[in-house]
């Protein structure tokens, strides 16, 4: 083992030990149930999680390539609970998973396009909005309003197969969007194509992209969302309302109703 990957081992290892020394199981127990996860869980909140990765990071100065291999090992770092043999348990630790999102996040001047691979790969094997959202949404979305050549990542994600792909797509434009720059013409044609979709999770997200755009450009929300209104589910029509004003909300939510009276009218 080189030197480099050792040290990026130690880092992995002081991590783990941190954070089990945070957790709880108490917490571990409901957090696990929550997610419905089949993860190592310690038991350690956000805050507690971004302070230990902040305090490793502060003290380490980390390449390109020792960034990627730092979260490899978090990601693949296998959990030691409840006195488990680690080696035999060879189950990911959830706490360290969203850790490798931290790192990601806070060494994106590390990072672009080229390292797509690792971040499709990532998103495809969290399974949960936990880790998704914040490797979406505070990692990728950043990097992608800098870089065209996330373009046609962007492009190709929005037809995937799995929906935590696709959720990806639309989260990377929450972060521009909500502070009043982005793409909104390309989130939009990634919604409207997807505005129909039963799966909670992108009816979700569109709402959230829409209600947190609305923060600043509430006229621009409203005048796609009126003429979509009927086509658009509960989930997506209550977020996307939030920030509209009174009129502008009652005239949404509206829509929906009238296309309703309106076919029962001409079916009788």
């Amino acid at each position: 083992m080189t030197s480099a990957a050792s040290s990026v081992r130690s880092l992995a290892e002081v991590l783990d030990r941190e954070l089990r020394d945070r957790g709880s199981s108490i917490r571990a127990t409901k957090e696990r149930a929550y997610l419905k996860s089949e993860l190592v869980h310690y038991g350690v909140g956000v805050p507690g999680t971004r302070g230990a990765v902040r305090e490793v990071l502060r003290t380490t100065e980390l390449k390109h390539d020792d960034v990627l291999a730092l979260v490899e090992a978090l990601w693949g770092y296998p959990g030691d609970a409840d006195g488990m043999n680690r080696a035999a348990s060879g189950t990911p630790v959830y706490e360290l998973r969203s850790a490798a999102t931290m790192v990601l996040i806070q060494k994106q001047d590390h990072l672009g396009a080229e390292d797509t691979d690792l971040f499709e790969r990532l998103l495809r094997q969290a399974h949960t909005w936990a880790l998704v959202d914040p490797l979406a949404g505070d990692a990728i979305g950043p990097l992608s309003e800098q870089d065209a050549e996330f373009d046609p990542i962007l492009e190709r994600w929005a037809g995937d197969d799995d929906f935590w792909i696709r959720r990806s797509a639309l989260l990377a434009h929450l972060r521009p969007l909500r502070e009043g720059r982005g793409d909104f013409a390309r989130f939009s044609r990634f919604a409207d194509a997807m505005l129909e979709e039963r799966e909670f999770f992108i009816r979700k997200a569109i709402g959230w992209v829409l209600r947190d755009t609305a923060r600043t450009r509430p006229d621009m929300v409203f005048d796609w969302m009126l003429p979509r209104a009927h086509r658009a589910s509960g989930v997506t029509m209550r977020e996307a309302v939030k920030h509209l004003s009174p009129e502008q909300r009652e005239a949404v939510l509206a829509g929906p109703v009238r296309r309703t009276r309106r076919t029962r009218a001409g079916s009788g």
